[in-house]
């Protein structure tokens, strides 16, 4: 790791012209090494947690169930899954709210993290969440984000005002949200109405 960094920084000195088509290469390559060190940081971080994860008890759909709030934002529930995933042992819960005209709909999934099967399912996600990017086009912008110290990624439509957020709670909770007919500030503030530390 530490020759092929030598090897980028020696190389980015030879071509320092920004417009460079090297130069652009250069730095693509710079930002893999990054998220590599990253991806293997969250590695060695996760071996203890996953231990512990596999320890405990998933909850159980009653459990989640009396979690969910009836409201969220002035928006009411209009439905809910518990249980999608209890054929491979995994605990979680889906629900849809929307306001009263219908314009505005959020949705959540939330996946438990606790137990052998619920362990290897929210890993994938810590290390994806373990990157660093950001980028945009004319229909859309993805980006990694940190908000109130855990790591999540945004995603927002442009042509329809659509946005998505994945993020890990208390390194347990998987949590995807989205919001129809809402930017991502509006989807953050639902977020935050979800209370996941009383699911711990």
């Amino acid at each position: 790791m530490k020759n092929l960094l030598l090897g980028v920084c020696v190389i980015a000195l030879c071509f320092g012209c920004k417009d460079n088509p090297v130069s652009k290469k250069i730095k693509e390559t710079r930002e893999n090494v990054s998220n590599t060190t990253n991806a293997v940081k969250e590695m060695n971080k996760m071996g203890d947690d996953i231990k512990e994860l596999q320890k405990m008890e998933p909850l159980t759909n009653e459990e989640l169930k009396e979690w969910l709030p009836d409201e969220i934002n002035g928006m009411k529930r209009t439905g809910y899954k518990a249980g999608q995933a209890s054929y491979m042992k995994i605990a979680s819960i889906e629900a849809t709210y929307t306001n009263e005209d219908k314009s505005k709909k959020f949705k959540f999934q939330v996946i438990d993290g606790a137990g052998q099967m619920g362990a290897a399912a929210t890993a994938g996600m810590r290390m994806l969440l373990s990157q660093d990017f950001e980028e945009e086009d004319e229909y859309k912008t993805r980006r990694t984000v940190k908000k109130d110290g855990n790591k999540a990624i945004e995603e927002y439509k442009k042509n329809n005002n659509n946005s998505e957020i994945q993020l890990m709670e208390a390194n347990r909770f998987y949590i995807k949200a989205n919001g129809t007919n809402m930017d991502i500030d509006e989807t953050w503030d639902a977020i935050d109405e979800l209370d996941i530390d009383d699911l711990g």
